[in-house]
């Protein structure tokens, strides 16, 4: 039977707080979690935030990642998703501002990952973004790296060595190969099947890849801000403790649902090794509409 709380218990499976992350950290024991997982608010203005001065939102968010500090075992990773902010069309790569903000605490850069997804907002006086990073961090140098749950496959698995002492052998894992540092997984939109009620949701397999690489299992997984629960249900699919706290309530609902639903049996999440989807040639959306073929495209658009 699932053990699931709101508040902290020693031996709760899951545990999803209704509050602050700033309140909650408080009441967590210290070297407790082995892996933080989350996507802080953007400064964006989104109804769950209060958009703030660029610098003052940045100090807020490195005073709760000094109180994370204390409560991740030594050896642990911080896993941290951000994107850009953006102001009177001026880019603030966040992912630059956190970095000093983790290695003041000590912390140590093992991979800047790039989260690259084909769908969102088209800019007009820049290229479309189309990326977030995830900074991957470990305190200390005796961390968990598990390559094998997370290995892809080969593009050549029939590869040869073309020399030496192995010339003929095949050369590829048959396991698989270590992914890029560069994502290629579809992120949250209209169609997808994670779809909730929340406008900046991360799906499950972005969390799954770094879950299963940097944990084992009985691991406790933590995401401070874990909106509608995509971190929790990741780490309950694969046996670890999973806890996330969310301040908005209506969030925290969601989550629960989800949450339910998984346990149930009855929640989709899209696999995480799943290609990305191409329309063929013959179906509807891939084909060039007649009034681009036959009209002024200028007009039409605009241009």
């Amino acid at each position: 039977m699932t053990k699931i709380t709101k508040e902290f218990s020693s031996d709760a499976d899951v545990i999803l707080h209704h509050g602050k992350a700033e309140s909650f950290l408080e009441g967590l024991p210290e070297n407790f979690i082995r892996l933080v997982i989350s996507s802080p608010p953007y400064n964006l203005g989104k109804d769950y935030e209060e958009k703030k001065p660029f610098e003052e939102h940045i100090s807020d968010i490195g005073k709760i990642i000094s109180s994370l500090h204390p409560k991740v075992i030594e050896g642990g990773s911080i896993c941290w998703q951000v994107g850009n902010y953006v102001e009177d069309g001026e880019i603030f790569p966040l992912d630059f501002h956190y970095y000093t903000i983790f290695k003041a605490l000590g912390y140590k850069l093992r991979n800047r990952i790039v989260w690259h997804f084909g769908h969102g907002h088209h800019a007009q006086n820049r290229f479309s973004g189309r990326y977030e990073t995830i900074l991957w961090f470990t305190k200390g140098n005796d961390y968990i790296f598990n390559l094998d749950p997370v290995r892809v496959p080969a593009k050549y698995p029939g590869k040869n060595h073309s020399r030496g002492s192995k010339k003929g052998q095949l050369s590829g894992n048959p396991k698989g190969k270590n992914p890029s540092d560069i994502w290629n997984i579809p992120n949250v939109k209209a169609n997808h099947i994670e779809k909730t009620s929340h406008p900046c949701q991360f799906p499950v397999a972005l969390v799954e890849r770094c879950l299963l690489a940097l944990t084992n299992e009985g691991d406790t997984v933590f995401d401070p801000f874990c909106g509608v629960g995509s971190t929790l249900i990741a780490a309950l699919k694969h046996n670890r403790i999973a806890i996330g706290s969310e301040k908005e309530k209506q969030y925290v609902e969601i989550a629960r649902d989800r949450i339910d639903k998984h346990l149930a049996g009855e929640l989709r999440t899209r696999p995480l090794n799943k290609s990305v989807y191409k329309p063929s040639s013959g179906e509807q959306v891939a084909r060039v509409p007649e009034e681009w073929l036959n009209g002024d495209v200028d007009s039409i658009y605009g241009g």
